[in-house]
């Protein structure tokens, strides 16, 4: 059976319950209205992890993948994953961390999106998927992303926020030096072709 449904609107939908979960994150718990709304902003968040992996297995079982769609899916993947940062170190400024939880909330979603630059710049280099780290016993790095409205739910925001804002610029950094070895590789690898054929 047909359906007019693309995976581009899946992935859209994606983003907007992300943003949507980041708004209810970036309240805060005041009140009994803003506890709500983290709970909400985290449930919201892991349909959004739904999505994400439901319009990859979508365009591939309808034989709708494309290049431009896979792009489109890094997209919403940073948008989502920075924003909920950014949105939980907005809501964590009467916590514990003080004003400092907007910057830290900040370092987080920023250093996501340098993450997803440094994939797309290896992709042009390597080709689609060449970053990609692979799953280990069928868990994706990806999949650490579960842990952000796991941790909400049961009250450990403050720490999650510490997490992110430490582990979230290392990996950038880790990733930066993987990126750096294969941008090295490749240029060697296009010197020696034109030497070869000289």
């Amino acid at each position: 059976m047909g359906t007019r449904v693309t995976p581009s609107q899946v992935t859209v939908v994606r983003i907007l319950t992300g943003v949507a979960a980041a708004a209810g994150f970036s309240i805060g718990q005041t009140d009994l209205w803003g506890i709500a709304l983290w709970n909400w902003g985290a449930g919201l968040f892991v349909l959004s992890m739904v999505l994400d992996r439901g319009d990859g297995d979508y365009a591939r079982q309808s034989g709708q993948t494309s290049a431009a769609g896979h792009k489109f899916d890094l997209i919403a993947d940073t948008v989502c994953n920075a924003i909920i940062f950014i949105g939980l170190g907005i809501g964590l400024r009467h916590g514990d961390w003080g004003v400092w939880a907007v910057p830290m909330g900040a370092l987080a979603g920023a250093s996501v999106t340098f993450i997803l630059w440094l994939v797309m710049r290896m992709e042009s280099l390597a080709g689609a998927r060449s970053a990609e780290l692979g799953s280990f016993m069928g868990f994706d790095p990806d999949d650490a992303m579960l842990a952000v409205p796991i941790l909400v739910f049961l009250g450990y925001q403050e720490p999650l926020l510490l997490a992110a804002a430490v582990g979230a610029p290392g990996f950038a950094v880790l990733f930066a030096v993987q990126w750096a070895f294969k941008y090295r590789a490749r240029r060697q690898a296009m010197a020696d072709g034109g030497q070869a054929e000289e």
